[in-house]
């Protein structure tokens, strides 16, 4: 039988946990592990990427540090583990693309339907939208339901189909790409800002904070 004073402690710990909220941050190295973890069933048991070697965290970290001083990587954390994560990066290396980036996000199972990868992809496109770029792109293996209608949800609209363009589990499979505007296509944009320039900002804060406010309740 527990005492009283384990009782109370064991219900503070309770209060805690169910008091504790889902934060939106940017990623850092140490995420690596993480992040390749919820990655890896997109790889290894889904069409969801066309890669078909899961990465280990020491790749997973290459690519971390190569998108960040220009494109923001996110990560939403819970309970102190990552759940989710989003990134930006860039949408075609000629220079006339550079006003245009391709966006993913990715949720771990046990985090689906909460919100997550809304919550990310709007922190996301703030800062995108701060940096200066006009568009945002995502491609998606079809059929996927579920990532086309929180897509749909985030503002993208569908553009295209690339039929039978990968072949994978012995299967060809089709992709869908969708497209979300972010700034008006002006006449002579400025340059757009490089994430390292505007990660410490005000702004940045406030865009993690508008995203996190959207994550549903997690238990």
């Amino acid at each position: 039988m527990r005492s009283r004073g384990s009782l109370a402690i064991h219900d503070r710990s309770c209060q805690l946990h169910r008091n504790m909220s889902p934060i939106i941050r940017v990623a850092t190295t140490a995420d690596a592990l993480r992040i390749a973890e919820i990655y890896a069933p997109a790889v290894l048991a889904r069409a969801t990427s066309f890669e078909v070697i899961a990465p280990s965290s020491d790749e997973m970290l290459s690519r971390i540090d190569k998108v960040l001083p220009d494109f923001p990587w996110l990560v939403c954390e819970y309970d102190g583990e990552v759940i989710g994560y989003a990134y930006a990066s860039a949408h075609h290396e000629r220079a006339s693309y550079r006003w245009s980036v391709d966006v993913a996000v990715y949720v771990s199972d046990e985090a689906h339907r909460r919100g997550v990868g809304t919550a990310l992809y709007t922190a996301l496109f703030e800062i995108l939208i701060l940096q200066g770029y006009r568009n945002v792109y995502a491609g998606i293996t079809l059929p996927n339901p579920a990532s086309e209608g929180m897509h749909r949800r985030a503002g993208f609209i569908p553009v295209g189909v690339y039929h039978h363009v990968g072949y994978k589990f012995g299967a060809w499979h089709d992709v869908g790409w969708f497209e979300r505007a972010l700034l008006p296509t002006i006449k002579e944009p400025p340059e757009p800002r490089p994430f390292a320039e505007v990660r410490n900002s005000p702004e940045v804060a406030n865009a993690l904070a508008k995203g996190q406010r959207l994550i549903r309740r997690i238990s």
